[in-house]
This record gives structure tokens, sequence and C-alpha cells, in this order.
């Protein structure tokens, strides 16, 4: 007897220990647990302290109330083309009924998963691949609006699903980036020949405004070479007019420019102008006059030149007849001749030929 007092006070503390724990139940935040009396649905505990009846209410599931996020592996599905490609997805949900989550359906992430899977086999099998991996947009604007609407029956919102991923065949990507690269390098192209024929344009532009610039600046300078002359022209001859130089002069700048022109290596034929005899004759009537014209007498050394080339001419003819013998007789020095004598016997010839 001394033993089983004891045990069974033992036995009343764990039996109350037990039923409070069975009793009291505590729920964290953004959770709520689905509660059964005896089988049925009872009622659903809310985030904080709850009491239960113990041995007669129990705990069917609990239910996070947060958004998930779920990745399914990628899923084989064919094109409108006839090409498989695979497909990843991510789907993100949350339950908004935890009664309905529960006793709606067994597993609703396997019903979700294979809702999109069908969904997703049933929208890309309409399109070809270029507007597939074009189109990801609409793709999961249809799959959110199915999955929704099948969903909310369950007590699940599927707030998002996006594409992450479509992966063409081997072969199909190759031929894929065969055609990127022949378009990248025809656009390169089509730039380069754009590039070089607005360099030709620009080019041919510079050298049309070169010649043009050019043109206009020999022009120019022709016009001011031409302007240069003629006011050089004008200018000897208002200086000529104003001087009124006398025949003499005239005469005598005609007779230097003489050798000048028949300098050439051309000149075969030699035309004398008649003016040329009017010009000789007043020429020779100035060199005559010399010694008469105030001015125009010849200067003290010049004569003393000429007396001492007429002692030397005729001391060296002296000599070679002294010196002669039987030799020839030396040629006596001829006289001087003027040049006004020169110059009318010239023009005695001219008149007799």
């Amino acid at each position: 007897m001394e033993f089983v007092v004891p045990a069974l006070l033992i036995a009343v503390a764990l039996i109350a220990v037990v039923t409070l724990a069975k009793s009291v139940r505590i729920v964290p935040q953004q959770r709520q647990d689905v509660v059964e009396r005896l089988g049925r649905y009872k009622r659903t505990l809310n985030p904080g302290l709850n009491i239960l009846v113990p041995f007669i209410d129990a705990v069917r599931t609990k239910v996070d109330m947060r958004e998930q996020v779920v990745s399914f592996p990628p899923q084989p599905v064919i094109t409108s083309d006839n090409l498989v490609v695979s497909i990843d997805t991510v789907l993100y949900f949350k339950v908004v009924d935890s009664v309905r989550a529960t006793y709606e359906i067994s597993n609703f992430l396997q019903a979700i998963e294979q809702l999109t899977v069908t969904t997703l086999r049933n929208v890309i099998g309409s399109l070809d691949l270029e507007r597939a991996l074009t189109s990801r947009e609409e793709i999961n604007r249809h799959l959110s609006g199915v999955l929704d609407e099948t969903t909310g029956r369950w007590g699940i919102k599927v707030t998002r699903v996006e594409i992450k991923a479509i992966e063409p065949p081997p072969s199909i990507r190759d031929s894929m980036e065969k055609q990127m690269r022949a378009e990248r390098d025809r656009r390169a192209a089509i730039l380069n020949a754009e590039g070089h024929k607005q360099s030709q344009i620009l080019s041919a532009e510079g050298e049309k405004q070169a010649a043009v610039l050019r043109a206009d600046g020999d022009r120019q300078a022709r016009i001011l070479q031409a302007e240069g002359q003629a006011k050089a022209i004008r200018t000897v001859f208002d200086a000529i007019h104003q001087a009124n130089p006398s025949q003499k002069v005239l005469a005598y700048q005609y007779l230097q420019a003489l050798p000048q022109i028949a300098n050439g290596t051309a000149n075969k034929v030699w035309i004398v102008p008649t003016e040329l005899t009017r010009a000789l004759e007043g020429m020779g009537g100035a060199l005559g006059g010399l010694g008469q014209m105030v001015g125009d007498a010849p200067s003290k050394e010049a004569s003393d030149d000429a007396s001492a080339v007429e002692r030397e001419a005729a001391e060296a003819a002296q000599a070679a007849q002294a010196t002669g013998g039987n030799s020839p007789q030396g040629l006596p020095a001829p006289e001087p001749v003027s040049p006004a004598a020169l110059l009318n016997d010239t023009s005695d010839q001219r008149e007799r030929g």
C-alpha cells in the first residue's frame, strides 16, 4: 500500500499534464490549424493561444498562409512546327482558404504542378518556336488566368507564373546561332556599305567644293594680274606721254630692241619695217650732230681715247714698213670713220638696191 498511493498520484499528475497539453494550442503568425472533433471539421485555429477539448478535438492540418514559390522541373513540350522544347516554370501562389485547401483536394501542390504542365502544353502547342521564344509575357498571362480560375475552388490564389527558360534542341540552337550570325554579318555589311557610300559622297562633295574654290581663286588671280598689267601699261603709257621723248631717243631704243628680236632660234626671215629707214636717218642725224647738241657733246676722255687709238695704229704701220725688207709692205692704218658716215652709206646702199 505504501507504493500504490504515490504511483496513483504520479499517474494523475501525468494525466493532468497531458490533458493540459492537449487542451492548449499556440498557433504562430501566418498559419492556420484546421481542427476536427470526432472526425468532423469543427473550427480553424487562428494565430495565438487556443483552447481545445482534450481527447476529442484534434488538429487535422497546419496550413501556411504565406505566399509560396514552387519551381517545377523542365517539361518537354511540342510546338506547332513539331519541335520539342524544354520549358522551366516558376509558380507563385498563396492559400486563401485553409478549409477548402484541406478538404477540396488531397494535395493541392501536386495538382497545381500537373495543371501547369497540361496548360503549358496546350499553349505552346498552338505556337511555333520563334513565336514561343518571343511571347513569354503572353504565355505567362494565359497560364495565370487558367490556373487562377481552376485553383480558386481549392482555396488557392495563383499570383504569378513565370517561364524561367525555353531550351530548344541542340541542332535547332546551332541553326539559330548560324542564322543570327548571318543576320549580324548582313547588317554589318550593310552598315559598312552605307558608311563607304557616305564617305564617297562626302569626298566627292569636298573635291567639288575644292575645285570650285580653286577655279574661283584662279579667276580672281587672273583678274588681279590683268588689272595689274593694265595698270602698269597705263602707268608706262602716261609716263611716256608726260615725258614727251624725242625722236632720237625712240630711234635708239628701237635699235636696242633689234638684237632681241633677231635672237630667236626660229627666226629664219627678218622683216625690216619701213619705219626703220626713218629711224636710222634720225639716228644718223642724231649721231652726226653730237658735237653741236647741247649736253650731247662727247667728253674729253672719249676724244683722247680715240686719238690714242689712231696714234697706236699709225705707229704699228710705220714699224711694219721699217722691218719689211723684201717682205710686203704693211698696210697703212685706216682712217677713222664716223658713225654718221656709216649710217649714210648704209642708207645709200639700201636705196640703190
